[in-house]
């Protein structure tokens, strides 16, 4: 079955408020789903957050229009889902697939971090919107 028993969604501003704003979404977001586990709720957040940061970090405007960063979170009985999303950004720089960078990088690891935390990952860019999609298969339903 599909039915959302919570959602949370959020759209603004690509600032750090906004990476906030989801954090404290996500905080009441669980309050209203008590039987996901404490597990999947921290690996979950630690994987929407570090989604948003990127985005507050990283994405740059596609043209005259500021980046806004959207995440759309939805609960449904044993799958977590997030779409974190980049409006009016540009494609990301690099490759879309993770990996490890050197021991001496001050970046590069947000991507292998978030595949670690999550079922799966998916990007999808339309209309100049970079969307990433994080499942997480819940241990408990």
């Amino acid at each position: 079955m599909t039915d959302v028993l919570a959602s949370r969604s959020f759209r603004g501003p690509a600032a750090e408020d906004a990476v906030e704003a989801i954090h404290n979404d996500l905080d009441s977001l669980w309050l209203d789903v008590p039987f996901v586990q404490d597990l999947d709720q921290m690996t979950f957040t630690t994987a929407v957050i570090e989604s948003a940061s990127n985005i507050v970090q990283h994405a740059e405007p596609a043209g005259g229009e500021p980046v806004e960063l959207g995440v759309d979170i939805t609960v449904q009985p044993t799958l977590l889902q997030a779409r974190v999303s980049a409006y009016n950004a540009k494609p990301p720089f690099g490759p879309m697939e993770p990996m490890t960078p050197g021991e001496e990088a001050e970046s590069g690891r947000g991507l292998a971090l978030i595949e670690a935390l999550v079922t799966t990952v998916t990007f999808e860019r339309q209309d100049g919107t970079n969307t990433w999609v994080l499942s997480r298969t819940s241990s408990q339903g």
